[in-house]
């Protein structure tokens, strides 16, 4: 198919072009073969009167006009996708695969029984599972994730989200840490602090609250993972904050005491979103009502104690 002498086809191998930067990466994403591949850059090459990619060093480079294109074609192609996606979707039998964008956190509390609910319901659907790195609500608009789980900060104004689980914060430390018995809020801002920050540019949640709330602490430990925060305390005087439910579930192995803060930080609240263009996408409703009959399971872990 061409429109305006441009063979459609050419757009689904420029966008894995730009992706990969590479030629051969590019064909074996799309299962044809090296010299197909440069035939269709060449021809792209001579639509647009550009080189495109260009060879820097080892590296291919992106040229001007194709930074410019990057976004309408990653946009063009996730409509095409939206549009012919097989309205019918069947649990049971479905093949279909997801991409999720989530934290550490997520991946560790919510995802492990919504997985299990889905091995139940849609044993042959395929997950995968994917790392909130620099501008996650970026990579929603481009297509490369169905659906991000993130805090309203981090999600994008110009998609739908809806409201998924309200999680308090506790502050975690050693069990034999003299603070766990008696904590209060000079104690607590004197004290040495584990803190979890993205490894993105940006605020983690605890980050944006703190600031709003004019506290600074003494950081002596960051870290890139929530996951990690218990054991970087562990064996020291010092402390961490983190979402009630996930302490809970690391404390179960014992030697870790877990307080609530002296400080007045509001809750985590996740948000899960999708794009635009897959709001009557059936497959991807169905997972939404997965996603929060999961968490609505768990609505007791999310009770502060």
């Amino acid at each position: 198919m061409r429109f305006r002498n441009l063979d459609l086809n050419l757009l689904a191998a420029f966008d894995k072009l730009v992706q990969l930067k590479s030629v051969s990466r590019a064909a074996e994403e799309l299962s044809i073969t090296q010299s197909a591949m440069s035939n269709a850059l060449n021809r792209l090459r001579q639509y647009f009167d550009d080189p495109l990619l260009v060879q820097i060093g080892r590296r291919m480079e992106l040229t001007p006009r194709a930074e410019t294109l990057v976004d309408p074609v990653r946009d063009i192609l996730v409509r095409i996708d939206a549009a012919v996606t097989a309205p019918d979707f069947v649990p049971a039998t479905s093949t279909r695969g997801f991409a999720m964008m989530v934290s550490d956190y997520s991946l560790h509390t919510l995802m492990p029984a919504f997985t299990r609910s889905l091995a139940q319901a849609a044993p042959h659907i395929r997950l995968d599972f994917k790392p909130q790195v620099l501008l996650p609500k970026l990579q929603l608009e481009r297509g490369d994730a169905d659906f991000l789980i993130a805090p309203a900060h981090l999600c994008s104004a110009d998609h739908p989200s809806e409201f998924l689980l309200r999680d308090p914060f506790v502050c975690v430390m050693d069990a034999d840490n003299p603070a766990a018995r008696d904590m209060d809020e000079d104690r607590f801002l004197a004290m040495d602090h584990v803190l979890m920050r993205p490894p993105s540019p940006g605020q983690s949640f605890v980050d944006r609250e703190l600031e709003a709330l004019g506290i600074k602490l003494k950081i002596a430990v960051s870290t890139f993972s929530f996951m990690s925060l218990p054991d970087l305390v562990r064996g020291t005087d010092r402390v961490a904050i983190l979402q009630q439910r996930l302490a809970r579930k690391v404390a179960q192995a014992g030697g870790l005491a877990l307080v609530k803060p002296p400080i007045n930080l509001p809750p985590l609240e996740q948000h899960v979103q999708w794009h635009a263009m897959r709001s009557h996408d059936t497959a991807l409703e169905w997972l939404r009502r997965q996603l929060h009959a999961t968490a609505a399971g768990q609505v007791e872990q999310d009770q502060p104690e």
